[in-house]
């Protein structure tokens, strides 16, 4: 885990699937997803939350936290669905950064996410981890947590 992968709003963007897509290119094997870099390699500043927020925008601060309006409603609706869908929470991840350090959360991020499988990285929005379920999704390109 890198701490240039998570995202001002708390996002680790290594647990993303159109990261996990960039890394693999996985198009090659018969997908059509837009790749991502990451939210803060792609752009000089939040990408996601910056045209909404002048703080993130600008690049004033670091992580949403860092905000006397945090957590703000923006934050609080893309954390009920990363909740809901996603099983992960952009709040508790700034907590945890800002309660015991980014290299604490890198740590955390690596133990939680690791497929028990292959070690390979278990992206967020399906649950799956690419590099020993790629098959999974080959079979169901709309597959989420559990549908097996």
């Amino acid at each position: 885990m890198e701490k240039g992968l998570i995202a001002p709003c708390g996002m680790n963007c290594r647990l993303c699937i159109a990261h996990q897509f960039k890394e693999m290119d996985l198009n090659k094997k018969g997908f059509h997803k837009t790749y991502c870099p990451g939210c803060l390699p792609r752009g000089k500043n939040c990408t996601h939350m910056g045209d909404r927020c002048e703080l993130l925008g600008k690049g004033k601060i670091r992580f949403c936290f860092e905000c006397k309006d945090y957590p703000c409603k923006m934050l609080k609706s893309l954390d009920k669905r990363y909740r809901t869908k996603y099983h992960m929470s952009m709040i508790e991840n700034l907590e945890a950064i800002r309660e015991r350090g980014m290299e604490q959360f890198l740590i955390q991020e690596k133990e939680k996410w690791r497929c028990p499988k292959c070690g390979g990285t278990i992206c967020c929005h399906n649950g799956l981890c690419l590099n020993c379920k790629l098959d999974t999704l080959l079979q169901n390109k709309k597959y989420r947590w559990g549908e097996e």
